[in-house]
C-alpha cells in the first residue's frame, strides 16, 4: 500500500468516525431545566424576593426526611395560608412532582417519598401567608 492509498483511507475513517458522532450525538436527549426559561429569567426577581422574604422573618420551616417512613415532614410558620413543595430532580424533569398543601401545616404535612426514584432530589417549597410570598429548599439524597 502506498502514501496515497493511507492518506485516503485515514481520511475515510476519520470521515465515518466523525459521521457516526453527528449521529450518535443528534439522537441524545437534552433535557433543559425548564420550556420556558426565558420568561423565569424574567420573573426571577420575584422569585429573589420570596428567599428574601423567608430570610428576613426568620420563619420557622422545617423540611426533615424521615427514611425508615419513606417521608417528607414539611413544617411551614402558622400564619400560612398556602403553600407547594415540588421535588425538582435535576437529572430528569420528567420526574418532578408537585404536591399543594393546605392550611395550617404549622404541624407538620407528610409527603411520602416512596414513589421517587432513587437519586438526588431538590425539595422546593413555595408558601404564602395571603400578603407575601416565601421559598425555601432543601437537597435531598434518596
Amino acid at each position: 500500500m502506498n502514501w496515497g492509498k493511507s492518506i485516503v483511507l485515514t481520511f475515510i475513517l476519520f470521515a465515518g468516525f466523525i459521521g457516526s458522532m453527528v449521529f450518535l450525538m443528534s439522537r441524545q436527549r437534552v433535557d433543559l431545566v425548564r420550556d420556558d426559561y426565558y420568561q423565569d429569567e424574567l420573573n426571577f426577581q420575584r422569585q429573589i424576593n420570596r428567599i428574601n422574604n423567608a430570610a428576613t422573618w426568620n420563619t420557622d420551616t422545617a423540611i426533615t426526611y424521615q427514611p425508615q417512613w419513606q417521608q417528607v415532614i414539611v413544617k411551614l410558620p402558622a400564619s400560612s395560608r398556602r403553600g407547594i413543595v415540588t421535588f425538582y430532580r435535576p437529572a430528569d424533569r420528567r420526574l418532578d412532582v408537585s404536591v399543594p398543601i393546605a392550611d395550617h401545616a404549622s404541624n407538620g404535612r407528610a409527603v411520602s417519598t416512596a414513589s421517587l426514584a432513587k437519586g438526588y432530589w431538590r425539595i422546593q417549597i413555595t408558601w404564602s401567608d395571603g400578603e407575601q410570598e416565601y421559598y425555601a429548599e432543601k437537597d435531598l439524597f434518596l
